[in-house]
């Protein structure tokens, strides 16, 4: 057991995950959260996906997270009438309103406001970026002209991006609300929006959770515009996680400035203690190959040592030919990475006092303090998860193994590096209480004979209420 990875995998849900055992396979294999992507999803497909992952749950004893992800406004231009291919220096134009068939003259865009919203000069991107125009003149009204600077074949459905031009449209559109409130009704753990800017997007989000659920669900931001990376601060004050969507975000800003946006990114997600997912394009080759390149061994190997939580998967399990084996491939790079000392996280210790400082200033000194006596594990009681959250952003050497009532919660701290989540009910004293959790983690290979473990809890134990003690113990 105790031979785990500590860093996390999302793995999309798509056709290659239709059967069962595909599933169990990966969940076995390392799967950590379950992802269901809203742009293509079926929403009784999704019903049927989820009640096999809760049942293999049940099955294997295991907790795996899913999250819903919200397409957020997603431009794209309508079908073309041919085959067309542009050329620099064409001029194309873009029209709105009633859809039509595209020829090499003028294509349908579905974004009504787009005439409003664009300015003389401003670049569209097309198919991620792959065909670049520039504005020439907007009519203001349904007619936008553009000229081809960079060109290619024009297809059908493809994307478009807006990276100069400020869009008036909401992060949260009429699909994403009913997407939304079906995900609530499914009970999922996670919830993320696409092509966040501001906070407002988040708090629209929040607030159609709390009219449409009695209880909380975590949200993703997900960051893939240059003004959500403007706006990361106020962005991480109103979520619960973040993701490094580089697939938008590499079409949005230039190429060469993703990295080190994703090394900045993971940081302000640790300062902040939440947790943080790279995705897009880790494993691409292992869509049709059994093989990674060696630059995404790298990619995904980098990408724990800059301190991810998690690294997902889009394609390769949602339509790869190898949805288990790029798992096995993908653990396998975890494992050898994680226990490198090159891994930093910033480590200055909780100092605003708010009022969960005596909480976070325990969970930093049993984070530090396991570390010092080398302590094999770190458990802790917990009825919101907070204290999860908290232990597991200082990343320590330790099993970081926490015990809960709340049902709810057990899947959702699957996403948070190093976590494992357990269900326990049995609050006596605390001190039955610790030795019934030291007995669990012994149980479980954990920790052995004359190692140490450190209990955190509230006391008193039967209140459930913020973490307030820090106890060493000896097996």
């Amino acid at each position: 057991m105790p031979n785990q990875k500590r860093t996390k995998i999302v793995a999309t849900l798509g056709p290659a995950t239709a059967e069962r055992e595909i599933l169990k396979k990966m969940i076995l294999e390392g799967v950590d959260v379950f992802r269901v992507n809203f742009s293509h999803a079926n929403y009784d497909t999704v019903i049927k996906n989820i009640t096999t992952i809760r049942e293999l749950g049940v099955e294997l004893d295991t907790t795996t997270a899913i999250l819903g992800d919200l397409q957020g406004p997603k431009l794209r231009v309508g079908v073309m009438k041919e085959e067309v291919v542009v050329e620099p220096g064409d001029l194309i134009s873009f029209c709105t309103g009633t859809e039509f068939e595209g020829t090499s003259k003028k294509v349908y865009m579905n974004y009504d406001n787009f005439p409003k919203d664009v300015k003389k000069g401003e670049r569209v991107l097309l198919d991620d970026g792959k065909l670049m125009f520039e504005v020439v003149e907007t009519n203001g009204k349904d007619e936008v002209k553009t000229k081809v600077i960079q060109g290619g074949p024009l297809r059908s459905k493809k994307g478009v991006n807006l990276p100069n031009t400020n869009i008036s449209l909401p992060a949260l559109t009429t699909k994403d609300k009913e997407d939304a409130i079906f995900a609530i009704s499914q009970d999922v753990d996670w919830l993320a929006l696409s092509f966040v800017r501001h906070a407002e997007d988040l708090k629209e989000l929040r607030a159609l959770i709390e009219a449409n659920c009695d209880h909380k669900i975590p949200i993703i931001a997900k960051i893939e515009k240059p003004e959500a990376v403007a706006n990361i601060d106020s962005i991480v004050a109103h979520c619960d996680g973040l993701m490094v969507a580089r697939g938008d975000l590499g079409v949005e800003v230039p190429a060469e400035e993703v990295p080190l946006i994703q090394k900045e990114l993971v940081r302000t997600a640790k300062r902040a203690r939440i947790p943080v997912i790279i995705a897009t394009q880790m494993m691409e080759t292992m869509i049709s190959s059994l093989t990674p390149t060696r630059a995404e061994v790298n990619d995904v190997a980098n990408s724990v040592m800059d301190g991810a939580d998690a690294v997902m998967l889009s394609g390769e399990t949602s339509v790869g030919k190898y949805p288990v084996e790029v798992i096995q491939k993908m653990a396998n790079i975890l494992r050898n990475v994680e226990n490198s000392p090159l891994i930093r996280v910033p480590q200055q210790p909780p100092h605003i006092k708010t009022n969960r400082y005596i909480t976070k200033s325990i969970c930093y000194h049993a984070a530090h303090m396991a570390n010092e006596i080398e302590a094999k594990a770190i458990c802790t009681l917990t009825n919101s998860g907070y204290t999860a959250f908290q232990i597991s952003a200082w990343r320590p050497a330790a099993h970081i193994l926490v015990f809960t009532s709340n049902r709810r919660i057990l899947s959702r701290l699957n996403l948070l590096w190093g976590v494992q989540a357990f269900y326990y009910d049995k609050y006596v004293s605390t001190d039955e209480t610790v030795e019934d959790v030291n007995k669990i983690a012994c149980d479980r290979g954990f920790v052995g004979k004359g190692e140490y473990l450190i209990n955190l809890a509230a006391m008193p134990i039967v209140d459930k209420g913020m973490v307030n003690t820090l106890r060493v113990s000896q097996v």
